[in-house]
């Protein structure tokens, strides 16, 4: 019987409703334990996951089962829920209705680990938008800017 095997790691964006700065210290370390979580549960294991106020970063390797489409939903879905029992104030979360996301080829895992994990440091100087037009640029992906943000 032949097999049927994949190993296809993807780079996922995606940023809060209006950039708001939901993301808080407390609420983001559980919040990446939860997402790891919920991509174990559906068969695509974590690499790294990070975030910063407004946006988060998941390096994920893709289940051979399951659609990318699948998978954020499953995520956004899953993490607003979740999200929003964190504590007072915070029940309007909600995720932006787009993202991003970017294939990785195996040799440049390391490289991406490394940006993922230097959010903090990257966005003193840079904001999400200015961030999310160059990956678009630097992936070839053309967009129209009046649909980019919610």
């Amino acid at each position: 019987m032949p097999q049927s095997l994949a190993r296809l790691h993807l780079h996922l964006i995606f940023s809060t409703k209006h950039r708001k700065h939901w993301l808080t210290d407390t609420v983001r370390s559980p919040l990446h334990a939860y997402m790891a979580t919920v991509l174990q549960n559906i068969g695509c294991p974590p690499v790294l996951i990070n975030s910063v106020e407004d946006h988060v970063h998941i390096l994920f390797e893709l289940a051979r089962t399951v659609s990318v489409s699948e998978v954020v939903e499953e995520v956004k879905k899953s993490s607003s829920k979740w999200i929003k029992t964190q504590g007072t104030g915070i029940a309007g979360f909600s995720w932006q209705a787009g993202y991003g996301v970017f294939a990785v080829s195996e040799s440049n895992i390391p490289t991406v680990r490394e940006y993922i994990a230097n959010q903090q440091e990257h966005h003193r100087r840079k904001t999400f938008q200015e961030e999310y037009r160059r990956l678009l640029g630097k992936y070839g992906v053309g967009y129209d800017e009046r649909y980019v943000w919610d």
